[in-house]
């Protein structure tokens, strides 16, 4: 299981990431990568309800705008931490493609990016195994005024 970040509260996930090069059953909850997603959906594969996707920073996240409303997580990762377009990438959901569901940063997540990170969009984390997420809880609150 994964612990969860929330700007409140930590809380476990117990779908399994499944990357690209990996193979899973639609019929079980898990976070698949794009492109299992788009391929389900060629051959007319309905995954299960709990099934999110796996954002990377260069997959083409447009391509799920037929399947927005019934997505209840995307998982956008950070390669790295100094890789900005996940957060491009929040925005571009949140505010052009209109995404209400679960937006979640995985990947290399520390906390110094987090306050940053949900002003982008997102509303939870999957901090890198270093960081301690419950010390992370209180990077919602370093800053108390917004200049944007």
């Amino acid at each position: 299981m994964t612990r969860i970040l929330k700007p409140d509260r930590v809380e476990l996930d117990p779908r399994p990431l499944i990357g690209r090069d990996e193979a899973t059953d639609h019929r079980d909850p898990a976070v698949v990568a794009l492109a299992q997603w788009l391929q389900w959906r060629a051959e007319g594969v309905i995954p299960h309800a709990e099934m999110g996707i796996w954002l990377d920073p260069d997959d083409p996240f447009e391509a799920l705008t037929p399947d927005l409303q019934r997505i209840g997580l995307i998982a956008v990762n950070f390669p790295v931490f100094t890789d900005g377009r996940g957060y491009s990438v929040a925005r571009l959901l949140r505010e052009r493609l209109n995404y209400t569901a679960e937006l979640r940063a995985i990947g290399d997540i520390l906390r110094d990016q987090l306050y940053f990170l949900r002003r982008c969009g997102f509303d939870a984390f999957a901090l890198r195994a270093d960081q301690d997420i419950d010390a992370a809880l209180r990077a919602f609150d370093d800053y108390s005024v917004q200049y944007q």
